[in-house]
């Protein structure tokens, strides 16, 4: 290669990589995030109230949370228990690869049943919500195993708030 391509080659490189010298630059220099409220973890009970689709990307939001939480509290060496109550449009979820599999468009089986066989192993309580079991034609051998059928979901999470749950709705 003659010399001048050489030279062109090693200006375009330079100004490729002036961006991302000038960005570490700017963090470096940057104040680093101070915590001014910190948030020091008790037991907890949570009742998660799974009634709508909420995904980031393909992922449901309420799984994220989950683990994260779970994941917070063990850090902290702090018990928490978990509930989380599924109705309305997100109760697919639960499905086990045949029922799953008898939706339109699936054909792969549920592609979130290790995230909730982990969350299990955890501890968390998933329940489905008997009437969105019945409108949607499920019985309780449609679901993953260890998923309880609850008598409805609204008055579950009732009772479990008046057990003192608090209520997180991702």
């Amino acid at each position: 290669m003659p010399p001048i391509k050489h030279a062109a080659l090693a200006l375009l490189a330079l100004a490729l990589c002036q961006p991302a010298q000038v960005w570490a630059e700017e963090k470096a220099q940057a104040p680093a995030l101070r915590i001014e409220v910190p948030v020091p973890l008790k037991p907890a009970k949570v009742v998660f109230n799974m009634d709508h689709l909420a995904f980031v990307g393909e992922q449901p939001v309420g799984l994220t949370y989950m683990k994260s939480m779970l994941e917070s509290f063990k850090a902290a060496k702090v018990p928490v228990e978990i509930v989380a109550v599924f109705h309305g449009g997100i109760g697919y979820v639960l499905l086990n690869d045949a029922a799953y599999n008898a939706r339109p468009a699936s054909w792969k089986g549920n592609p979130f049943k290790e995230q909730i066989k982990a969350l299990q192993a955890e501890g968390v309580q998933f329940e489905m919500c008997a009437n969105t079991a019945r409108n949607n034609g499920w019985m309780n051998a449609d679901f993953l195993p260890g998923v309880k059928v609850n008598g409805g979901a609204i008055l579950r999470i009732v009772e479990l708030a008046q057990d003192g749950y608090v209520q997180i709705q991702p």
